[in-house]
C-alpha cells in the first residue's frame, strides 16, 4: 500500500480510519481533523492517539491536578529548580547541588510481561532523570501484588522482582527502600512504581525544550524497533499495514548495559556543553519526544524519519513514531557544535543519527521516504490534548464502609502473643528479605542506610557529607476507607520516616494509581486523594514537584484499592549524623513511645490478618504533630549537633507490636515493654495504629534529656521499657522469644515463592 502522505490525506477526505481502535473518541477525532483542516495521515493519526492517551495528555486528571498550583505558596516554589511539567522535579539542597527525583508507573506492561514490564519501568524513569541533566545515584520502588498465596501472583511477583533488582543492578544503582503490598485488590493489576533520584551540579540543570533556529535534532542510543508499540498500536489496522500480520511486542525491551552507557554518554555531553534541549524516550516514543521539545520551543521542527536508526526492516513512519523501544534520548544541538557531539557518541559507542532541524514555520513536520507524512502545530499534539471533567460522587457504599465494624479482639495473654506472632508471619508485615536481598543497596558507596532502613539515606557531596534521606509510602487500605485521609497519611508516613533519619523533610513526589477514569466512585476518590496530599504538602510547607497518574487500574469492573504512592525528599547536613534504628548495648537502654495512642483500628492490618475486613475510619491525622515529630529530631539534635539517640524507628502498620518484632530481630536484642504506659488495653498498645508515632532509644544517662526535649517541641514521650540481653520480648502479661518470632518473620516468603526464584534469592 502507498504511504499515507498529508498531499493524500488532503485529496482524499473521506477514507475510513481507525480512529476507535487507537483509542480516539468520534469527538477527539472530528478536533483532529479540524485543527488540521483535512483528516489525518496515518502518521498523525498514530502521534494524536498516542500524545492524547490518558497516559500522555492526563485528559481525565489535570483538572484536579491544578489543585497542586493552586495550593503552592511562593516559599514552597522557592524550593524549586524544576517541578510539575518537566520530566522530574529539581531542588537544591545547598552546597552547589541538586536533586531530582521522580516516581512513575509502569503497571499494566508488568501484567503482561513481568520482567521486562518492571525492568523498563526501572530504565524509564532513570531516563526521566538523566535529561534533568543528572546522575543518576539511586532508586526505590513501591510494588503491590494481589493475594501472596493466589497463582496470578506466583507467576507475577518473581518476574517483577527480578527485573527491577535486574535493571538496577546491571547499571549499578542502589535500591535505598521501598514497599511490597499484598492485597487480593491487585489480582490481575499488579502495581509496579519505580523511583529515581539523581545528582547535579546546580548550574548543570537541563531542560526539555527545542529553540534556536537552525539547530539540529540528534536521536541516540539505542536502534528503533516494533517493540513496545503496544495495545494502541497502529499496527493492528489494515491501514498501516495492508493486512500484513505484525508480531510485536506490546512490552518493550530492555538492555541496561545499553542504558548504563547511555548515562556515561549523557554525562560526557552535558560537561561538555553541547546540549541545549534534551528529551528521554519513554511512553509515546519519538512522537513524544519531537512534539514535546517542538512544543516548548519557539519556533517548529523538520524531522526525516529516513534518518532514524532502525532494528527492523519496512517500518512505516507510524511504526517509527510510535515504537517504545528503550534506551533512546533525543537532543538539540546548535550547528557547531555536532562535530564535538557526534565525537563524544562514538567515544562511548552510542550510535546517533542527525534527524532534523529546528525551524521558524511553527508546525512539526515530518517526512518518510522523501514525503511530508505529518504537517501539525506540536502544541495541539502534546499540550492541547482533551481535557475533560469527568463526572465524581462520593459513593453510596462510603457510609456503610466506613461504619465501625463489630470485630472480636485477642482476649487474654495467650491470644495476644498468639497474635503478636500471627502479624509477624503474615505477608502483610514479614520479611520482605527475600525480595529486598536479589537488590543491590550499596554499590557506588554512598548508601548511608537502606537495609531495614525506615528511609534510604544517600551521601550527595563527599567533601561536607551533605546528603539526602528519601521514603515511599501508600496504604490503600487507608485511602478506601477515607481518600482524603489516605493520601495524608501516605504523606505522613513518608514525611516521618525521613524525620526519623534526623533529615529535613523538603519536597515531594507522588505515583497516583486508581481504577477508571470514567467511573464516577474512583474519580472521586481521585479527586479527594489529590486534594489531600495538596493541601497536606501545603500545611507542610513542602511542594510537590511532580508526579504520574495511572488510571485504568482494575480487573473487569472491580478497581483496585485506591494507591496514592507519596514519595518525600529531606536534606540532611551531615550523613554522619544518621540516626540508626539498630537498638543498642542491651541493659542500658530504654525505650520510649513519642506520640499518643488511641483505639485506632480501622483499615489496621490486624483488621485485615485477622478478619479478612476492610471497614470503619482510618487514623486521625493532624500534620502539625508530623512537624513537632521533624522538629525533635533534626530540629533540637541533629541541627544543633547534639546526637544523644541510640535508635529510632516509625510506628506505622501493625503499630507498637510490629515496630517491637522488628527492632528486636534486627538489633539482636529483646526488651521489657510496659504496655500500660501506651495505654490501658493492651490490645489498642499494640497494635493501634495511630499516626505521628515514632519508637526510640537512648541510653539511661540521656533519659531525662529526651524527656526535656520533647516537652520543648511538644511531643508526648512516654517511657515504656527498656533493652534487655536475653533475646526475649516481655510484656506485661506474655514473653515471646526473638528466635521464635524470627522465625515466624522471615519464613513466610521463602515458603511461598522459593521455588520461583530459587538461586537468585538470599534470605537475610
Amino acid at each position: 500500500m502507498k504511504q499515507d502522505t498529508v498531499d493524500n490525506a488532503t485529496s482524499t477526505p473521506d477514507i475510513d480510519q481507525p480512529w476507535a481502535e487507537l483509542g480516539l473518541k468520534e469527538d477527539e477525532y472530528d478536533r483532529i481533523r479540524e485543527i488540521l483542516g483535512r483528516r489525518p495521515t496515518d502518521a498523525e493519526l498514530a502521534m494524536y492517539s498516542v500524545m492524547w492517551s490518558e497516559h500522555c495528555s492526563y485528559k481525565s486528571s489535570k483538572v484536579h491536578l491544578r489543585y497542586f498550583g493552586e495550593t503552592t505558596t511562593d516559599e514552597m516554589k522557592s524550593k524549586m529548580l524544576a517541578g510539575i511539567g518537566e520530566n522530574a522535579g529539581v531542588v537544591d539542597i545547598g552546597d552547589g547541588w541538586a536533586v531530582t527525583f521522580k516516581v512513575e508507573s509502569h503497571n499494566h506492561p508488568s501484567y503482561v510481561e513481568p520482567y521486562q514490564g518492571a525492568a523498563t519501568g526501572v530504565g524509564g524513569i532513570v531516563r526521566d532523570i538523566m535529561a534533568m541533566g543528572a546522575r543518576p545515584v539511586a532508586v526505590m520502588d513501591q510494588l503491590r501484588f494481589g493475594a501472596a498465596d493466589a497463582a496470578d501472583t506466583q507467576r507475577v511477583l518473581p518476574g517483577v522482582v527480578s527485573g527491577v533488582g535486574g535493571y538496577g543492578n546491571c547499571l549499578g544503582l542502589p535500591n535505598i527502600g521501598g514497599e511490597t503490598v499484598f492485597d487480593k485488590s491487585y489480582a490481575g493489576n499488579p502495581l509496579v512504581n519505580a523511583l529515581c533520584v539523581g545528582v547535579l551540579p546546580v548550574e548543570d540543570l537541563h531542560l526539555a525544550f527545542a529553540t534556536g533556529e537552525n539547530n539540529r535534532v540528534v536521536l541516540f542510543g539505542s536502534r528503533t524497533g516494533l517493540d513496545g508499540i503496544g495495545g494502541v498500536s497502529v499496527l493492528a489496522s489494515e491501514t498501516f499495514e495492508d493486512g500484513a500480520e505484525r508480531k510485536l511486542p506490546a512490552v518493550q525491551v530492555g538492555d541496561p548495559f545499553a542504558e548504563k552507557v547511555l548515562i556515561e554518554c549523557c554525562l560526557d555531553l552535558y560537561k561538555a556543553g553541547v546540549v541545549v534541549g534534551i528529551q528521554d524516550l519513554g511512553g509515546a516514543g519519538l512522537s513524544c519526544a519531537v512534539s514535546e521539545l517542538a512544543a516548548s520551543g519557539e519556533g517548529g521542527m523538520e524531522v526525516d524519519l529516513d534518518q532514524v536508526h532502525l532494528r527492523a526492516d519496512n517500518m512505516t513512519a507510524a511504526e517509527i513514531l510510535s515504537s517504545e523501544s528503550q534506551e533512546r534520548m533525543c537532543a538539540v544541538v546548535a550547528p557547531e557544535d555536532m562535530d564535538e557531539f557526534m565525537a563524544i557518541c562514538q567515544k562511548w559507542d552510542v550510535i546517533a543519527s542527525d534527524i532534523g532541524v529546528v525551524t521558524e514555520n511553527p508546525n512539526l513536520v515530518i517526512k518518510h521516504q522523501g514525503e511530508i507524512v505529518v504537517d501539525a502545530p506540536p502544541k495541539t499534539i502534546a499540550d492541547e490534548g482533551p481535557t475533560y471533567n469527568r463526572p465524581y460522587a462520593r459513593p453510596a457504599w462510603q457510609d456503610e464502609l466506613q461504619a465501625e465494624p463489630t470485630l472480636a479482639r485477642p482476649e487474654g495473654a495467650s491470644e495476644l502473643r498468639q497474635t503478636v506472632l500471627d502479624l509477624a508471619a503474615s505477608p502483610a508485615l514479614c520479611s520482605r528479605g527475600f525480595i529486598t536481598e536479589q537488590y543491590d543497596r550499596y554499590v557506588r558507596g554512598n548508601t548511608i542506610a537502606a537495609k531495614h532502613a525506615d528511609a534510604g539515606v544517600l551521601r550527595v557531596n563527599e567533601d561536607t557529607g551533605r546528603g539526602v534521606a528519601i521514603a515511599t509510602d501508600a496504604s490503600g487500605r487507608y485511602t478506601k476507607l477515607d481518600p482524603r485521609t489516605g493520601a495524608r497519611l501516605a504523606l505522613a508516613e513518608a514525611h516521618r520516616n525521613v524525620s526519623v533519619t534526623g533529615a529535613l523533610p523538603y519536597a515531594v513526589s507522588n505515583c497516583l494509581n486508581f481504577g477508571s477514569p470514567e467511573n464516577p466512585d474512583a474519580m472521586w476518590q481521585f479527586a479527594e486523594a489529590v486534594r489531600g496530599l495538596a493541601d497536606g504538602a501545603a500545611e507542610l510547607g513542602v511542594p510537590v514537584t511532580g508526579g504520574n497518574v495511572s488510571f485504568y487500574n482494575q480487573t473487569g469492573d472491580e478497581p483496585i484499592l485506591p494507591t496514592p504512592v507519596i514519595a518525600v525528599l529531606g536534606i540532611i547536613e551531615d550523613v554522619e549524623k544518621t540516626i540508626g534504628n539498630r537498638l543498642g548495648t542491651a541493659d542500658d537502654e530504654v525505650l520510649y513511645l513519642l506520640g499518643d495512642t488511641t483505639d485506632e483500628l480501622g483499615g489496621s492490618i490486624w483488621q485485615q490478618v485477622a478478619h479478612d475486613t476492610l471497614a470503619g475510619m482510618p487514623p486521625a491525622i493532624e500534620l502539625s504533630d508530623e512537624e513537632k515529630l521533624t522538629e525533635f529530631f533534626h530540629g533540637t539534635i541533629v541541627a544543633e549537633g547534639e546526637h544523644f539517640l541510640s535508635a529510632a524507628r516509625d510506628l506505622s502498620e501493625g503499630g507498637l507490636s510490629q515496630a517491637l518484632v522488628e527492632a528486636c530481630i534486627q538489633s539482636g536484642v529483646g526488651a521489657q515493654i510496659d504496655l500500660a504506659a501506651v495505654h490501658d488495653d493492651a490490645f489498642v498498645a499494640l497494635f493501634s495504629e495511630s499516626a505521628s508515632r515514632a519508637l526510640v532509644a537512648v541510653p539511661a544517662a540521656e533519659a531525662e534529656k529526651l524527656e526535656a526535649r520533647a516537652a520543648q517541641v511538644g511531643v508526648t514521650a512516654a517511657r515504656i521499657g527498656t533493652v534487655t540481653a536475653d533475646k526475649v520480648l516481655r510484656t506485661d502479661s506474655f514473653e515471646i522469644g526473638v528466635d521464635e518470632l524470627e522465625t515466624a518473620w522471615r519464613g513466610t516468603l521463602p515458603g511461598l515463592f522459593g521455588h520461583a526464584v530459587g538461586a537468585n534469592s538470599v534470605v537475610e
